[in-house]
């Protein structure tokens, strides 16, 4: 044998011991890839149970949340703080979400779904309100996302059969 058989068969085993090792690789890649989405997801459910949950907990909150997409600029001080805090724990969530789907980890589907909880609440004249004095406190890039959203300008629907108006108006007899 000379060295040219050896270098062939040498190149031979590599070829035959390195093809399964890289479909191994691309199969833990892909299943860290999964990984990643579930955690996305898990976070983003996890979240949003906490929100939803001082909005079922606390009715108090429940009517100032409601006055506040109405109109965040009538608000008492201390309204505005809860209802700030409320809202800015609201978008960062979905700020970590926009990252987790820019950098692919998590699935197209899920981020329209995203998209659309935003846009349910961003089109509410005071989720506006509050918007233009706190989008500083998101990246240019989110920050755009949000403002896009808000230029094309659609009604809110997510409150729509529930006459906020009313409750406005009550609110402001007593």
């Amino acid at each position: 044998m000379n060295w040219e058989m050896l270098a062939a068969i040498g190149q031979l085993a590599a070829v035959v011991i390195g093809i399964p090792s890289v479909i191994y690789l691309a199969v833990q890649i892909r299943g860290q890839t999964k990984e990643r989405q579930r955690a996305a997801i898990d976070s983003l459910t996890a979240e949003w149970g906490e929100l939803v949950e001082s909005l079922i907990e606390h009715r108090d909150f429940a009517e100032i949340w409601l006055r506040a997409l109405m109109n965040f600029d009538e608000l008492d001080s201390v309204s505005k703080v809860r209802v700030s805090a409320f809202l800015t724990r609201f978008f960062k969530n979905f700020e970590s979400m926009y990252y987790h789907w820019r950098d692919r980890t998590l699935a197209d589907s899920h981020w329209a779904e995203i998209e659309r909880m935003m846009r349910d609440v961003i089109t509410y004249p005071g989720a506006q309100q509050w918007w233009a004095t706190r989008k500083q406190w998101n990246t240019d890039e989110f920050a755009g996302v949000l403002d896009s959203i808000i230029a094309r300008g659609q009604k809110p629907t997510m409150y729509g059969t529930y006459n906020l108006t009313q409750l406005a108006k009550q609110n402001a007899r007593n």
